[in-house]
């Protein structure tokens, strides 16, 4: 098959912007007016010149029969991948070969996508002439690894010694000593290897002055912090699974040694989330044989898109290895076998009911777990007061929508596409409610993504 004859829709390649202006300055070059040259191939190379601010156009070329997902070339100074230049092309490529005919490959263009595609091969060339160092040293990583369980059991009695100073002296001081205390916790935290357990302390301090019932939801996060420090001091009487899942939690890096399952894994969503550290995506996967749902986690650092971006709506022949951990979703990407091509399939769903009986059994494997992935079969976005619901259709049930999800464009998308009628929504349910992601119409019709 080849990639050319697979035209995608403006939305998957919106979906791959990082961000929202990018997305918009995109969308204003997805028309014919600047670009020049613009050409495509047989074998999924997309190209075209387009005219900015200088003299000399910009070269823009996309490669789109990486297995990895599309791969971009500009000379644009920008530092996002894909910048708007790819996605204008894209967009401009999407609407048809009016705009971007079948043409011969220019040389500039060539140049970079024969060096690229040639990149695997001299990887296994240098793999197989055979590793430069001697084997690891086991006795070492073993030590290694002892010293740094000190560090986070010191960590953790620091944090039990904080929690109790905090109950002691009530709640309501967390609201007078401001959040300088908490960075300081959590500062603590990563000195002691415990990224996990530094990334909930700062979650803790944003908690306090957040409106009606901060206390309580204060109180909550205490607990499960606490549960979290008691399961790491306790780990040795846990069974694997679950002291697997306190080490995941903690912060402590396991390799995903699950054995790989190879499918046709369909990109259901993809979106990204950034503080001043850390751009962190999320793509998750419904395998259409192994009918199981997967997560891709990649981190890029700050003003960085991380890697990979997959289309959403096409599916990616490949293999995936789960991180270890009971009822975790996470996995590797492994071998890929082809580019992402369309597929006709869609995740089956279930109702409301059914999705939140999902989270709370999920709960008993991970107590700290905020969602699970779940597709709603025909509910009807439908509001409630100032917020919004998923009703089912057939029963008398419904999910409230998270914060998160009310403030995004996607709600907006997604009941302009329902229109009162039922739809299929994937999403994640948790205990803040249900935040959608992507839906389907019930008749045919393509994926919309709404994040």
């Amino acid at each position: 098959m080849t990639v050319q004859g697979v035209r995608w829709t403006a939305d998957q390649v919106l979906a791959l912007a990082p961000d929202a202006a990018s997305r918009k300055a995109g969308s204003r070059l997805g028309a014919a007016g600047p670009w020049s040259g613009a050409g495509s191939s047989g074998e999924g190379a997309v190209w075209g010149l387009c005219a900015g601010s200088g003299s000399t156009p910009y070269r823009t070329v996309v490669d789109l029969a990486d297995a990895s997902g599309p791969a971009y070339r500009c000379s644009c100074p920008s530092r996002k991948f894909p910048c708007k230049h790819a996605l204008g092309l894209l967009l401009l490529w999407a609407g048809g070969e009016g705009a971007v005919p079948r043409a011969e490959v220019p040389e500039w263009a060539g140049r970079w996508i024969e060096d690229r595609r040639g990149r695997p091969e001299r990887k296994k060339v240098a793999a197989s002439s055979g590793p430069l160092s001697g084997p690891a040293d086991p006795e070492a990583a073993r030590r290694r690894a002892e010293r740094r369980a000190e560090r986070v059991t010191a960590g953790v009695s620091e944090l039990e010694q904080r929690l109790a100073d905090l109950l002691r002296g009530g709640l309501a001081t967390a609201g007078r000593s401001g959040y300088g205390l908490w960075e300081e916790t959590a500062a603590r935290m990563v000195d002691a290897q415990a990224q996990g357990l530094a990334a909930r302390v700062r979650e803790l301090g944003a908690v306090p002055g957040t409106g009606p019932g901060w206390p309580s939801r204060l109180l909550e996060e205490c607990a499960l912090l606490h549960l979290l420090d008691q399961g790491w001091l306790r780990r040795e009487r846990l069974p694997e699974g679950l002291a697997a899942t306190v080490r995941s939690r903690v912060g402590l890096p396991a390799p995903a040694d699950g054995p790989p399952v190879r499918d046709h894994w369909l990109v259901l969503a993809q979106y990204d989330t950034a503080d001043a550290r850390l751009t962190t995506r999320r793509i998750w996967l419904y395998g259409t044989r192994s009918r199981r749902t997967s997560l891709l986690l990649s981190y890029g650092a700050a003003g960085r898109a991380p890697e990979p971006a997959l289309p959403v709506g096409l599916a990616l022949d490949a293999e995936l290895s789960a991180y270890p951990g009971a009822g975790q979703a996470r996995a590797a990407l492994g071998e890929r076998f082809a580019p992402p091509a369309p597929t006709a399939e869609r995740p089956p769903g279930t109702t409301t009911a059914l999705a939140t009986a999902r989270y709370g059994e999920a709960l008993r494997d991970d107590p700290w777990l905020d969602s699970v992935p779940v597709t709603l079969d025909r509910v009807v976005p439908v509001p409630d007061g100032d917020s919004w619901q998923l009703a089912d259709a057939d029963e008398d049930a419904a999910l409230p929508l998270t914060a998160a999800a009310r403030s995004r464009p996607g709600l907006w998308r997604l009941v302009a596409l329902s229109g009162g009628a039922p739809v299929k929504v994937f999403g994640e349910c948790g205990h803040r409610g249900f935040t959608p992601l992507a839906a389907w119409p019930e008749g045919p019709g393509e994926v919309v993504p709404l994040c």
